[in-house]
């Protein structure tokens, strides 16, 4: 296991229990199962759960407001000298253990039920938590502190035989266990002297006992981890990282309506004192394809099919028309932007934002990536249900949509909020719609409607290479006929728009190292926005100048960044969107899709082939 003893997460009590006011940090693990999550720090402590969905109420919420108002569940050991925490391999089951100054200690096993049962997926909104003593004698307290509301309700409780009710306005959690209820309420000190199990879920009645039930759970879901991670297709270097991302993103996924949030927070600061704090706990259409194009190279082609369904409510519903750049998971389009006024924040760097206001923006990129995402699905023979002449149809309209504004101003992928341009990355997206709606035809025996978006996706590229390339700054701008750098231009070779020795785009490549990197990292760009220059790097951006320089023959070069960037992932293996180029802490939301996006990527791009020892 990863030692945690390095990195204090609390200041010591009188009694050395791992109690006291806690400095929040993005040392987390997180578990889930497909319909909620939680995250759980490096002393066990759950810091932030959603319920009943990932947008939900954060029932716990101590990320953003660890001081006494702050909702956690902790389990607290008498003496407390240092701890350690990793993941049961290959699974999303995850495994702490805190020892006092004697040797003795607890082992705490975290997880979200996930397995097949009757036929469908069993994944009910319950987080079970297991604890064993180690050793002998350790004394434990637990403080199980769910709020409602963001914080500003506590609950109602009540108490059963063998369970506790926490009622609140909209929703009541029940808590059932073999464990003291009178030391669980009181959160009274007690020895462990046997295993205890916790399962905090919906307010209903078990079917069977409490320690049958829970340790059932327990063996099924790894046994399901285990399962889906075997049949990943996985490069031969760098594996673990390969999993241990790939889980993560299919963690991500709300298989309820197959929509993929950006992330599992909101408001996480993009850097200290920014201001930009944001809710990432929606679905990006952006997002969402670059979480299932990285899946399916690993031949993970379920989420994919999950996410369709959702994509083709997302198109049938605008008729042709404007799609947003981001809805609900539950396909909301209304996703009103306001300030919580009453959380500090993370490191009480506020606002805490809740909704968000993207969702009124014009983001013309927004097209290629329905299509980009939709693609394989008319290709793989493996899907239990591949798309055929009704699906293209409906992407014709999007391709339309994409074509007629593939010159105007938008607010861009980065979705500035006071500035409109043209922006590259779009036209660049533009293109892609109108290139694969022409493989498609062409796949499908229509030689007519592929020729009719064959020569749209060349009007396009002939413009995006004539007007976005900048002779004084020798590199592909942000806009067209602009002079500006940014970082998503890297695009164009991995979409295939260039050939990745051309010139023009080797140059850019020098060009954005020159002005966007500090170090191994890279920045999105290099104008101010609405908040002024940023100060993090952007991690996506990082590992699109991996794959470019790999792309380019600066293989070593590639791998050296590649590294960096696994150093910078937290001690389980995960990233959140930036890394501040000086002090190596991550910041932004967490875990980013984006960033372990790029962790698989890279990793099948410069991986040694199989072939070279077997």
């Amino acid at each position: 296991m990863n030692d945690v003893s390095s990195k204090p997460a609390a200041l010591g009590s009188g009694s050395g229990a791992n109690s006291g006011v806690t400095k929040n940090s993005l040392e987390c693990g997180v578990v889930g199962n497909c319909a909620f999550s939680a995250m759980i720090d490096r002393m066990g402590s759950v810091v932030w759960s959603c319920l009943p969905r990932f947008d939900g109420d954060p029932v716990f919420n101590a990320l953003l407001d660890p001081g006494e108002n702050g909702s956690l569940w902790r389990f607290e050991i008498d003496g407390y000298s240092h701890g350690e925490q990793a993941y049961e391999p290959n699974t999303a089951v995850l495994r702490t253990r805190l020892f006092d100054r004697a040797g003795n200690g607890i082992e705490i096993t975290d997880f979200a039920p996930r397995f097949l049962s009757r036929d469908r997926m069993f994944r009910p909104l319950m987080l079970v938590r297991r604890v064993r003593p180690i050793g002998s004698g350790v004394r434990m307290r637990v403080l199980l502190r769910p709020r409602f509301e963001y914080g500003i309700k506590t609950p109602q409780i009540t108490q059963g035989s063998h369970h506790i009710r926490y009622v609140g306005p909209a929703q009541t959690l029940r808590l059932n266990t073999d464990a003291s209820l009178s030391h669980v309420l009181a959160e009274t000190f007690f020895v462990l002297d046997r295993p205890m199990n916790f399962m905090l879920g919906p307010d209903e009645t078990l079917a069977e006992g409490i320690e049958d039930t829970a340790h059932r759970f327990e063996k099924e879901t790894i046994g399901y981890w285990r399962t889906w991670s075997r049949r990943l297709a996985l490069p031969l270097e760098w594996q673990d990282v390969v999993i241990r991302a790939a889980i993560t993103l299919k963690l991500s996924l709300f298989e309820d309506t197959g929509a993929i949030i950006a992330a599992m927070t909101t408001s996480i600061p993009e850097a200290p004192g920014s201001g930009r704090n944001w809710d990432y706990r929606f679905c990006w259409l952006r997002d969402a394809f670059f979480v299932i194009r990285a899946l399916n190279s690993l031949s993970e082609v379920g989420t994919m099919e999950d996410y369709l369904r959702w994509l083709g409510n997302v198109v049938a519903r605008a008729k042709g028309g404007h799609i947003q750049p981001l809805y609900g998971i539950g396909l909301e389009e209304q996703l009103p932007e306001s300030i919580l006024e009453h959380l500090p924040g993370y490191r009480n760097n506020g606002p805490v934002r809740v909704g968000n206001q993207a969702q009124e923006h014009f983001q013309h990129d927004v097209y290629g990536n329905i299509v980009l995402g939709a693609a394989q699905a008319f290709f793989d023979h493996r899907l239990f249900r591949r798309a055929g002449l009704a699906e293209f149809r409906q992407l014709e309209a999007v391709g339309e949509q994409a074509f007629r504004l593939h010159a105007e101003p938008d607010a861009g992928m980065w979705e500035l909020r006071t500035r409109a341009r043209v922006h590259t990355s779009s036209v660049l997206m533009n293109w892609a719609a109108c290139d694969r709606l022409a493989k498609i035809a062409d796949k499908l025996a229509l030689p007519d409607r592929a020729a009719y978006w064959g020569e749209r996706a060349e009007l396009i590229r002939e413009r995006l290479l004539r007007e976005a390339w900048s002779e004084e700054r020798q590199a592909f701008a942000e806009s067209l006929g602009g002079r500006d750098l940014d970082a998503s231009v890297l695009l164009m070779a991995e979409i295939n728009f260039i050939d990745p020795k051309d010139p023009r785009f080797v140059a850019t490549v020098d060009a954005l190292e020159r002005s966007l990197c500090d170090g191994p990292y890279m920045r999105r760009y290099e104008a101010p926005d609405d908040f002024g220059k940023p100060e993090t790097a952007f991690n996506i951006c990082t590992f699109w100048r991996i794959d470019a320089l790999a792309r380019i023959g600066r293989v070593e070069e590639a791998r050296e960044v590649f590294e960096a960037m696994l150093a910078a992932r937290n001690h389980l293996g995960l990233l959140s969107e930036d890394t501040h180029p000086v002090t190596g802490e991550m910041w932004g939301n967490f875990p980013q899709t984006y960033s372990m996006v790029g962790l698989i990527n890279c990793a099948m791009r410069l991986s040694a082939p199989w072939n070279s020892v077997v």
